[in-house]
């Protein structure tokens, strides 16, 4: 499309939608230099057709292809070829990985009657891919304990700290116990964790229908919601410690690399844990008897629910045997023109449960559709800036091993190179979401207001910003206004993790989602028919996806000058230390609130009249904090950055050589917040600004050594975390006013 007539369309589109023509240059370009990156978006675009990632997606889930299945190896070969048809230079990096096979799966009720569960999802004629289909993994979890247990069963609602401290209040100790806990509202590692902390010898889990099932809508087949026989399966290795491979931490899984003996492993859950469907679940619950659960607690199965524990008594019984199995990673590469050093990587995984189609097949295709439409870029005589990556990792679902593997393998390299990784791991339809980088906040603004969602014909930050209006949460309503939406902080759960957390790389995580059911997640129903039916018909979405990151991968291929500005860092610790102050605030008075009902003797007349059958012990007060160092750290970052925003408002006018000083500065720049001994009880995650929870999992936890140390009545860790914090952000304002003082120079 001509210049003149892309402006003229963007100038009219502006008029329609505000936010979606720029009457500012896009961050790291001039004017000029702006209607030329659109022009170049803009074939991108063109060349993006969802019947292709259509025919990929029936190709890349016609069988379970799990890591070390012979389905993962050969779709690992076929997007090798993919790639080099398009035009990179492509490899597959081989890990030999450990991971865990089930021998042995037993759940039998033993009394007060008997019922041996089926452990099995039924296959389904409607959906063919569903009847017998080769390769398929069993319902189990990943790097659980063995064992063979047998004990009365108690029924633990989430399997929370606060369900314990229910259970707790009406004298009910899992000591010994098997517990069983629905999924939800945790990441499914943390459930066996905190009930072998309560004493706990096994864990059941299991999907309520209440959550996920009839009691959402009609299940498969009939509709996307889980069916009776579904069970999510699922790694529970303990990643708040560390992912990867378990026997070579900080070292890629090659031969030669040293492996630690299986007892000296610390990340397996310490007691045993099965997924199971509600079906099963179903007599185990009508079997315990008890004291009535509370309301809450109840799902949507047809009986009132009881904690137990027993009668109802219950034999767990597992088995695994380790297998050290090939990894194959994808990596695809398009050397750069002009800074063919600096590199950007987008990457998502290959490997599922099962036959994967929304998890993660729906990522894949559109990264494959970005890859291709570059690819023709390219073939027509664009060369583009630097070079940009891709990667498909395998060995992702047990454990982010693929990713980690390369990562601490290239530790060194990546450092050096790697200016930013952009990371996919399923999609759907709805709103956008985007996680990250707040150093890549402003550019993922831009991105999503020229990127239309494909069923309303607007904005996608638009439509956002529509749902954040119209929330009942005050503060997602105040965010609706704001001249920059927030992209969230990440935890953990996918391939960003070792970029980010471990190396110090800026990042993102980007989906859609919200309107497309999610009953298949890790189920044998994780299928091509259910996803095309009930998630995204047509790939609308997955285009949408390609689209978003695209844009996002040539502008920081492109930029002049990179795409990175600090005001969104800074904005993010203000609210970050916001709500630090608050939780302790809030913390500080609910103990006071709890010590004042023991004094005068009112526990038992408390909303939970059966707390006074265990009253809790006096706990330790919360003292108050000193916040200050991490305050002023951010003033003083919130200066530095305002100011590196007014030096950098023309890049290209920046000689050469300077804009390439300020690119290997910026890309070190998220390196600043990390620190080599890393966050407390956890050294491999380094990052002192987002980290999951140690026990979250996959939830963030952000400023988390303060954090986590407030939250755990570590109290007096707490000054001795605040000033380790603090040190990351001033090392960040440190590295900022260097390239301040480059940019103030004479010249």
């Amino acid at each position: 499309m001509p210049s003149r007539r892309l402006s003229l369309l963007l100038s009219l589109s502006a008029l329609l939608f505000p936010g979606l023509g720029h009457s500012a240059p896009l961050l790291g370009f001039d004017a000029q230099g702006t209607e030329a990156q659109l022009a170049l978006e803009a074939r991108f675009k063109a060349a993006l057709d969802g019947k292709d990632q259509d025919r990929w997606m029936q190709r890349l889930t016609a069988q379970p292809h799990h890591v070390g299945s012979a389905a993962g190896a050969e779709y690992a070969a076929w997007m090798k070829a993919q790639f080099e048809a398009w035009g990179y230079d492509a490899e597959i990096v081989r890990y030999d990985v450990s991971v865990p096979v089930p021998t042995v799966r037993k759940l039998t009720l033993t009394a007060p009657e008997r019922f041996e569960a089926r452990l099995e999802e039924a296959p389904l004629a409607e959906d063919p891919s569903t009847v017998a289909p080769e390769g398929l993994l069993p319902p189990y979890h990943a790097f659980s304990a063995a064992g063979d247990v047998e004990a009365e069963l108690v029924f633990v609602n989430y399997g929370l700290k606060e369900d314990y401290e229910a259970l707790a209040r009406r004298g009910i100790d899992v000591e010994g116990k098997i517990v069983l806990a629905k999924y939800g509202r945790s990441w499914r590692g943390i459930k066996p964790k905190l009930a072998a902390e309560h004493g706990a010898i096994g864990a059941l889990i299991y999907s309520d229908p209440a959550d996920d099932g009839y009691g959402q809508g009609d299940t498969y087949p009939a509709g996307p919601y889980k069916h009776e026989t579904g069970v999510q399966r699922g790694s529970v290795m303990d990643l708040p410690l560390r992912p990867g491979d378990i026997l070579t931490p900080y070292a890629g899984a090659r031969e030669g690399t040293p492996r630690l003996a299986l007892e000296e492993v610390e990340t397996l859950t310490p007691i045993p844990v099965l997924p199971i469907s509600y079906a099963d679940a179903t007599p185990l619950l009508k079997a315990l008897g008890g004291e009535v659960a509370p309301k809450d607690w109840f799902g949507q199965l047809p009986f009132a629910y009881h904690i137990g524990p027993g009668p109802a008594q219950v034999r767990l019984t597992l088995a695994f045997r380790y297998e050290t199995v090939p990894a194959y990673n994808v990596l695809a590469r398009l050397p750069g023109a002009r800074q063919p050093d600096q590199w950007i990587l987008r990457g998502n995984h290959h490997d599922g449960w099962n036959h994967g189609a929304a998890d993660p097949i729906s990522g894949l295709v559109a990264l494959l559709a970005e890859a291709k439409a570059l690819g023709e870029l390219a073939a027509a005589g664009y060369r583009l800036d630097r070079t940009v990556m891709y990667a498909a990792w395998d060995a992702e679902e047990p454990g982010l091993i693929g990713s980690t593997e390369w990562v601490e393998d290239h530790a060194a390299e990546l450092r050096a190179h790697l200016v930013a990784y952009l990371n996919t791991d399923g999609n759907s339809r709805g709103f956008v979401n985007i996680g990250g980088s707040h150093s890549l906040q402003r550019l993922m603004n831009e991105v999503a207001e020229v990127t239309l969602d494909p069923l309303l014909n607007v904005p996608v930050d638009q439509r956002l910003r529509a749902k954040l209006r119209l929330s009942k949460d005050g503060e997602d309503r105040q965010l609706a206004g704001q001249p920059e939406l927030p992209i969230e902080p990440l935890g953990s759960g996918s391939d960003y993790s070792p970029f980010l957390q471990h190396l110090g790389i800026a990042s993102l995580n980007t989906s859609f989602g919200g309107e497309g059911p999610s009953g298949s997640y890790h189920t044998l129903y994780d299928t091509y028919a259910h996803y095309t039916r009930f998630r995204d018909p047509e790939l609308r979405y997955g285009v949408a996806l390609a689209e978003l990151n695209g844009r996002a991968t040539l502008r920081l291929a492109q930029a002049p000058l990179l795409p990175f500005e600090f005001e969104g860092v800074a904005d993010a610790v203000d609210r970050f230390l916001n709500d630090l102050e608050g939780a302790a605030e809030k913390q500080r008075a609910a103990q006071q609130t709890r010590a004042a009902r023991l004094k005068d003797g009112s526990y038992a007349l408390a909303l939970d009249p059966l707390a006074a059958i265990a009253p809790p012990t006096p706990e330790r007060p919360v003292p108050y904090f000193n916040f200050a160092p991490l305050r002023n750290a951010q003033a003083d970052l919130a200066a530095a950055a305002k100011r590196y925003g007014e030096l950098t408002t023309e890049p290209e006018s920046l000689p050469e050589s300077l804009r390439a000083t300020l690119d290997r500065r910026l890309a070190q720049a998220e390196a600043q917040l990390t620190a080599e001994d890393g966050l407390p009880r956890r050294p491999w995650f380094r990052h002192f600004l987002y980290a999951p929870g140690f026990y979250t999992g996959y939830g963030v936890k952000t400023l988390p050594a303060v954090r986590e140390a407030i939250e755990e009545a570590q109290y007096e860790q707490v000054e001795g975390e605040v000033a380790r914090t603090t040190a990351r952000l001033r090392a960040l304002v440190d590295h900022i006013e260097g390239m301040n003082a480059l940019l103030e120079a004479p010249r």
